[in-house]
C-alpha cells in the first residue's frame, strides 16, 4: 500500500526506520520556504524550487537518516524536506501540499495518486 507522510507523518515515517526527530533550529508555523528537489516521486514534473507551507517544530536529524530513505528535498538551509524510501513505496513531506499557498500542492499529491 503506498503511503505519503505529511509533516508529522513525515517525521514519523523517519523514526519508523530508525531515524530520529528533534527540534529544528527555528520554529516555523505558517511560514513559506524555497524547496529544492531532485525530481523523484512526488515530486516528478514540479518547478524547481517551488514555495511550501510549514507548520513544525521537528525535523528528521539529517546525521540520523537510515540508509533505507533517501533525501529527495531540502531547503536551502539544508533542512529535510522530503524523503523516499528505497525499496517501497513510502514517500514524506515536511510541508504541507494541502495547504493553498503551496503552489504546487495539487500536482505533488496528483503525482502521488498517480504514480
Amino acid at each position: 500500500i503506498p503511503i505519503l507522510g505529511v509533516c508529522l507523518g513525515h517525521q514519523s515515517i523517519g523514526q519508523a526506520f530508525g531515524g530520529e526527530v528533534v527540534r529544528n533550529y527555528r520554529v516555523l508555523h505558517g511560514k513559506l520556504s524555497a524547496i529544492h528537489h531532485w525530481g523523484a516521486g512526488v515530486f516528478r514534473g514540479l518547478p524547481n524550487p517551488f514555495e511550501a507551507t510549514r507548520y513544525h517544530s521537528l525535523v528528521i536529524r539529517r546525521e540520523t537518516l537510515p540508509e533505507c530513505l533517501e533525501i529527495t528535498a531540502e531547503t536551502a538551509e539544508g533542512e529535510i524536506m522530503g524523503v523516499r524510501h528505497r525499496d517501497f513505496p513510502v514517500e514524506g513531506v515536511q510541508f504541507h501540499p494541502e495547504s493553498i499557498m503551496t503552489s504546487v500542492g495539487k500536482a505533488l499529491l496528483r503525482n502521488f495518486a498517480q504514480p
